[in-house]
């Protein structure tokens, strides 16, 4: 009987009923009517009852999950859902979801022919990192009578781990590397010269750079034959990613360091398709993460396990702490560091201008910080009261503070990106890409 439950229809029929008995004491007429329809409703609820519970295995439902879910990303979630009875069935579906989402509603609804099967679809957006348990599948069927309801539970325990977004990352592969269209977002620019990393020696067609004229070659082939040069190989690139207090700030759900997170991810699979080495260094007030540049088949996968892993912090970021890492951990030469970091104020900024000018000297540092999207849509809001001009004002004043922070920035020769949390990706893949391309790492 733990399974039974009595639906609102059962509910608002004997309310129907308690009125017309009420209305019997002042209208004799009404009694006997009413006494039958009294009979005809426990009746129908025992036929219920007896549709409902007269077959073991009423209705069975299963859950498909894929091996894994992309943070950020709408992840596809497939309900088999089966009618074993004789009869139609409507059903109410409880998915036991994680907890993590915090949807306290979360109901399907569906209605089955007998011996029919059903598919139905949902999706889910994580908005953390970490493991996912899903519990059981509840299931609330009802007939045509719909007075009377069984809960089916179905064992369904399952845990499925959110890793970095997977699916930006291949995103953003197929748009850098595709040549047939252009892609918004996706710059593309123009080469002024060439590298110097040479490919081959080729037969010179139409449109070749002149410069590249290979004499010797062409005297020997008495043909005309040019150098093929392509973009350097092996170079390091360095995602850093601050896990301080500053990354904690949440925009559309999502953290900062999320944010940082995944285009780690993006950037760090192109870097390896263009076969550069990528490596990988987390820090707060202590040093996090560490993996070294590298270009092997694996190293993908390392990268993802280690942002897997991953949280922040709620202290404050030790640069000079960062510095004598990168002084240990990156070797071999200039390298390209990527520094995902959050700077509110130019008090913060300059508090470790020194020490971001020092690992400048040594390697290309790329400080790339957040633009406050929520004082910007603020500012760009109607002002109507003395108040509101002053909030304004002062909202005006952030987002030129953060404009002055780029300009210092590259007043020393530091490269700076001001972002939007949502661009970060597309953003940082183009000054990679732009870097490359004009020779500079």
């Amino acid at each position: 009987m733990k399974n039974l439950f009595l639906t609102n229809r059962f509910f608002g029929i004997c309310g129907l009923l308690v009125v017309a008995f009420a209305a019997s004491f002042f209208v004799p007429l009404l009694l006997q009517p009413a006494q039958v329809a009294l009979a005809l409703v426990a009746a129908l609820t025992v036929l219920d009852y007896t549709l409902l519970f007269g077959k073991q295995d009423l209705a069975e439902a299963h859950r498909k999950l894929p091996k894994i879910f992309s943070l950020s990303d709408p992840n596809p979630v497939t309900l088999t859902l089966a009618n074993y009875s004789r009869q139609r069935l409507f059903f109410k579906i409880i998915d036991e979801i994680p907890f993590q989402f915090q949807q306290r509603n979360f109901m399907l609804h569906a209605s089955l022919d007998p011996r029919e099967t059903q598919e139905i679809k949902y999706e889910l957006r994580p908005l953390q990192r970490g493991a996912y348990k899903f519990n059981r599948i509840n299931l609330f069927a009802t007939t045509l009578l719909g007075l009377a309801e069984r809960r089916i539970s179905i064992p369904a325990e399952a845990q499925i781990p959110v890793y970095p977004s997977i699916l930006q990352m291949k995103q953003f592969e197929y748009r850098a590397f595709d040549r047939l269209s252009n892609h918004q977002g996706i710059k593309r620019l123009r080469r002024i010269g060439h590298s110097y990393e040479f490919e081959q020696i080729k037969n010179y067609v139409r449109g070749d750079d002149h410069r590249s004229i290979n004499w010797k070659a062409s005297s020997r082939r008495a043909d005309l034959m040019v150098n093929q040069y392509e973009d350097e190989r092996a170079q390091q690139i360095y995602c850093i990613i601050d896990k301080s207090r500053a990354m904690r700030m949440p925009f559309e759900g999502l953290s900062l360091m999320d944010y940082a997170v995944n285009t780690s991810l993006a950037v760090s699979n192109i870097a390896l398709k263009k076969y550069d080495r990528a490596g990988l260094i987390t820090f707060s007030d202590k040093m996090g993460a560490t993996l070294k540049a590298d270009n092997k088949a694996t190293q993908l996968s390392k990268i993802l396990l280690t942002l897997y892993s991953e949280a922040d912090r709620p202290l404050e970021a030790n640069y000079e702490l960062l510095y004598q890492a990168s002084r240990k951990l990156i070797t071999g030469g200039r390298s390209l560091i990527l520094l995902f970091t959050n700077f509110e104020s130019s008090y913060a900024l300059d508090r470790v201008l020194p020490i971001l000018r020092r690992i400048n000297n040594n390697h290309l540092l790329v400080v790339i910080f957040f633009e406050n999207t929520e004082i910007r849509d603020f500012v760009n809001q109607e002002v109507k009261t003395l108040e509101g001009i002053y909030r304004h004002t002062i909202a005006q004043k952030f987002l030129a503070e953060k404009s002055a922070m780029v300009q210092k920035l590259k007043q020393f020769g530091i490269q700076a990106i001001l972002t939007e949390p949502q661009a970060l990706s597309m953003n940082t893949i183009n000054k990679y890409l732009e870097l490359k391309a004009r020779g500079l790492i």
